[in-house]
C-alpha cells in the first residue's frame, strides 16, 4: 500500500510490488550509503590535507569522490524515506530536481573517467613530461569541461524529457525519477525522446569508453617496455584501480541506457539502476584505497596525527 499523492506529486514504485523485501533493501542501502559517505569523503579529506597527495592524479580522484558524494545523495536519501513506510511520493519539484542533478553527475561522471585515463596516459607513456603537460591550469581546466559539459547534457535532456505530456501518469516504477523511467510514463509518441536518449547515451558511453580502451592499448604497450618488473608492477598498479571503476560504471550504464528494453525484465533494469546509484559510489573508494600505498600512508599520517593531538 502507498498514500494516494497530491496532484502534482509522483509516486516511486521501487519495489513496492514485493513488499517483504523493502526491509532488506532500506538497511542494504542504509549501510552502503554510511560506507560511500565516509569513504569519499576520507579520500576528499586526504587530498587536501596530505601534501604529498597534492598531485593531478588526486586532484581528479578528489573530483571523482565530490561528485560521487553528490550522485548518491541525490537519490539515496528519498529512496531510503520511501522504503521505510507506505508514503512512496515524492514532490513534483523533488522529481525534477533528482532529474537534472542525478543526469548531469552521471555525464559528468563519463567525462571525468576520460580525464583520469588521459592523466594516467601521460604519467606513464610520457614521464619526464608529466609535471609540464599536467600543470594545474590544465587539471583545473579539464576538471571544469566535465562538470560543465555533464551540466550542458542533462539541462537539454531533461528539460527535453518534462516537455512530453503525462496525461495523469504519476507511477514511476523504478527507485529515483530518471529520464528512460520519465518516458514511459508519457501517453504521447515519444520516438523521438527515445532516439535523443539512444543517441545521446551512445555518445556519452561509447565515445568515452573507446578513447579510455585506446589509450590503455598504449599504456600497456608502455608497460611493457618497462625493463624492471618492479617499474612494470608500480605502473600497473596505478592504472588498475581505474580500469575497475570504468568497467563497473560502463558497464552498469551500457546495460541500462543501451541494451534493447525486451533483453531485460523492469526488476533487472531497476537493480541496474540502484547498482549504479548506490554500489558504484560505495565500492570507488575501497577501490582506490586497497590498492594504493600512498592513500593507505596518507590515512596513516593523518591518524597519527590525530592520536598525538589527543
Amino acid at each position: 500500500m502507498y498514500y494516494q499523492p497530491c496532484e502534482d506529486a509522483f509516486i516511486l514504485l521501487g519495489v513496492s510490488d514485493h513488499p517483504q523485501l523493502e526491509i532488506i533493501f532500506f538497511v542494504v542501502i542504509l549501510i552502503s550509503y554510511l560506507m560511500t559517505l565516509v569513504g569519499n569523503a576520507t579520500i576528499i579529506l586526504l587530498s587536501h590535507l596530505d601534501a604529498r597527495l597534492h598531485t593531478p592524479m588526486y586532484f581528479f580522484l578528489s573530483n571523482l569522490s565530490s561528485l560521487d558524494l553528490a550522485f548518491t545523495t541525490s537519490s539515496v536519501p528519498q529512496m531510503l524515506i520511501n522504503l521505510w513506510g507506505p508514503d512512496k511520493t515524492i514532490s513534483y519539484g523533488g522529481c525534477v530536481t533528482q532529474l537534472y542533478v542525478f543526469l548531469w553527475l552521471g555525464a559528468t561522471e563519463c567525462i571525468l573517467l576520460v580525464v583520469m585515463a588521459f592523466d594516467r596516459y601521460v604519467a606513464v607513456c610520457r614521464p619526464l613530461h608529466y609535471t609540464t603537460i599536467m600543470n594545474p591550469r590544465l587539471c583545473w581546466l579539464l576538471a571544469a569541461i566535465a562538470w560543465l559539459g555533464g551540466l550542458g547534457n542533462s539541462v537539454i535532456q531533461s528539460t527535453f524529457t518534462l516537455q512530453l505530456p503525462l496525461c495523469g501518469h504519476r507511477k514511476v516504477d523504478n527507485f529515483l525519477c530518471e529520464v528512460p523511467a520519465m518516458i514511459k510514463l508519457a501517453c504521447g509518441d515519444t520516438s523521438l525522446n527515445e532516439a535523443v536518449l539512444n543517441g545521446v547515451c551512445t555518445f556519452f558511453t561509447v565515445v568515452p569508453l573507446s578513447i579510455i580502451l585506446i589509450s590503455y592499448c598504449y599504456i600497456a604497450q608502455a608497460v611493457l617496455k618497462i625493463s624492471s618488473a618492479e617499474g612494470r608492477r608500480k605502473a600497473f598498479n596505478t592504472c588498475f584501480s581505474h580500469l575497475v571503476v570504468v568497467c563497473l560504471f560502463y558497464g552498469s550504464a551500457i546495460y541500462a541506457y543501451l541494451l534493447p528494453a525486451k533483453t531485460s525484465n523492469q526488476d533487472q533494469g531497476k537493480f541496474i539502476s540502484l547498482f549504479y546509484s548506490v554500489v558504484t559510489p560505495m565500492v570507488n573508494p575501497l577501490i582506490y584505497t586497497l590498492r594504493n600505498k600512498e592513500v593507505k600512508g596518507a590515512l596513516r599520517r593523518l591518524l597519527g596525527k590525530g592520536r598525538e593531538v589527543g
